[in-house]
């Protein structure tokens, strides 16, 4: 009776014309405004943020109940008071349960489910409440394209809500922004990676499926997508294994970068839609309960001094190499004051350029970090030295 009841709910929801209208926009030229994704720390399950370069928001999915005031602090601490969409990829507890709280405290315009019917008692208080607030509500095709951004391309690359099981019912979303695309997959399983491999499906930033289970991220799937970063979203120490070695060997067999929000926390992808960065610290395995280690490398790294403006108190350094450069532990210096400067926990990528910013100007911001207010190069001369994390001067700069 229960699932029959859910059904009725779920087609009240339909024919009450509170439906999401997907509908094929075109992509417009990149403004190179920010596009922000955030892949929030919500333990064993999954929550996204995605800040939209015209400033629209969408959430996709709350993890855990006990998740929800987490996910609504973490929201309007970022300034989100309002979500113009909000997905569910599909009805397990640990993508939907977090969704009550955002229902209760944030204004949502519109509301994109799976349509698998789930016989749980969070379930039906998600539905409830997205009827009780006239939230706008839908269930999308594989196909859809949302009308999110003008500037993205939001598709549905897999929904299915008749599947057997609540996984590969999961909503299968890829939103590009210019040459930066993210894939999120849920919780989609090994057979729905297979009917995909001739879709669309090459993307910048992969979040694997079902928490780095063995179950998702095959091989095919990982070569297809042939992410440049890879995001696992688990909980540390789960009960589960997460991630599997499998999944972690994937990932290396592809040379993706590696990020878990169980070591690293809330992870952040920022981008113009041409390049991208994230401050967040590659995986290394901690947190995770099975025995996996990244397999050791022979990257070569090079990090230099580019230029040195001591009049406006920058220091621009760039990776010239050829692979990433986590700068956890190194230092700037300048050598006349014996100031040092130490890195945040912040990896740079090839060809990118980083600005040290100090004196009355200085400020964080894309592509800057800043040092101090007080004045710390000497404009009649002052030589710097960039230090890595073994101590060896990499770099000067008289």
């Amino acid at each position: 009776m229960k699932k029959i009841f859910f059904s009725l709910l779920v087609i009240a929801l339909l024919l009450a014309g509170c439906t999401v209208e997907f509908q094929q926009t075109e992509q417009q030229p990149v403004s190179g405004k920010e596009m922000r994704v955030h892949f929030i720390d919500v333990g064993q399950g999954d929550s996204i943020l995605i800040q939209s370069p015209s400033g629209k928001t969408m959430l996709i999915d709350g993890g855990v109940k006990g998740a929800g005031k987490m996910v609504v602090d973490y929201l309007r601490e970022q300034g989100v008071n309002k979500l113009d969409y909000v997905v569910a990829t599909h009805p397990d507890a640990d993508h939907i349960g977090g969704l009550i709280a955002v229902l209760n405290s944030i204004s949502i315009k519109h509301f994109i489910d799976s349509g698998k019917v789930h016989t749980s008692q969070t379930f039906e208080e998600m539905l409830t409440l997205v009827s009780d607030k006239n939230i706008v509500y839908s269930v999308p095709e594989k196909g859809d394209i949302i009308d999110f951004d003008k500037e993205l391309k939001t598709e549905v690359i897999y929904a299915n809500e008749n599947a057997s099981d609540n996984n590969d019912a999961s909503i299968v979303l890829k939103i590009t922004y210019g040459e930066v695309s993210f894939l999120l997959t849920g919780d989609a399983g090994v057979s729905i990676e297979k009917q995909l491999l001739n879709e669309n499906i090459q993307a910048t930033v992969l979040k694997a499926g079902h928490h780095g289970s063995n179950t998702s991220s095959s091989l095919a799937f990982v070569q297809a997508v042939k992410p440049e970063a890879i995001v696992l979203s688990y909980g540390q120490d789960n009960k589960y294994g997460h991630p599997h070695a499998e999944v972690i060997e994937n990932a290396l067999a592809v040379k993706s970068e590696i990020y878990g929000t169980a070591e690293a926390g809330t992870i952040v992808f920022t981008t113009d839609g041409v390049s991208y960065y994230t401050a967040a610290a590659e995986w290394t395995g901690i947190g995770a309960t099975s025995s996996v280690t990244p397999k050791p490398t022979t990257k070569k790294t090079t990090v230099e001094l580019m230029s040195k403006d001591l009049v406006n108190e920058v220091v621009v350094i760039q990776n010239t190499g050829s692979e990433p450069v986590s700068l956890q532990g190194w230092q700037l210096v300048s050598v006349e004051g014996n100031q040092v400067f130490n890195f945040p926990n912040i990896t740079l990528q090839p060809n990118s350029k980083l600005s040290i910013t100090s004196g009355a100007d200085a400020k964080d911001g894309k592509g800057k970090l800043k040092w101090t207010s007080k004045q710390i190069w000497s404009n009649s001369g002052d030589a710097a030295k960039l230090i890595n994390a073994k101590g060896e001067i990499v770099s000067e700069l008289e």
